[in-house]
């Protein structure tokens, strides 16, 4: 998969990722997509770790779930960190 993409998956992942948190989400939207882009590369490396599922197609549905469970696992960290009411914890 190409870097551009890699970079609109993880900004849709993201995106979706953030939708699907509980709660009122803290970081600004570059802060959802920055780490979106990183869920996104979590999700792949996990993907490949785990289940000999890299992220290698854009269409992919499991590409698109790695990415998004990367990208809940790395907002729910970050939520933690921040704590609820945007300072850190």
């Amino acid at each position: 998969m190409g870097f551009i993409a890699f970079i609109v998956l993880g900004l849709i992942a993201g995106l979706i990722a953030r939708a699907i948190l509980p709660g009122k989400q803290t970081g600004s939207i570059l802060m959802t997509i920055l780490l979106g882009i990183l869920g996104a590369l979590l999700g792949g490396w996990l993907g490949s770790v785990l289940f000999s599922q890299p992220l290698e197609e854009f269409f992919s549905i499991e590409t698109w779930l790695l990415a998004i469970g990367g990208s809940i696992i790395v907002l729910g960290i970050y939520g933690a960190l921040r704590g609820r009411n945007g300072h850190r914890a």
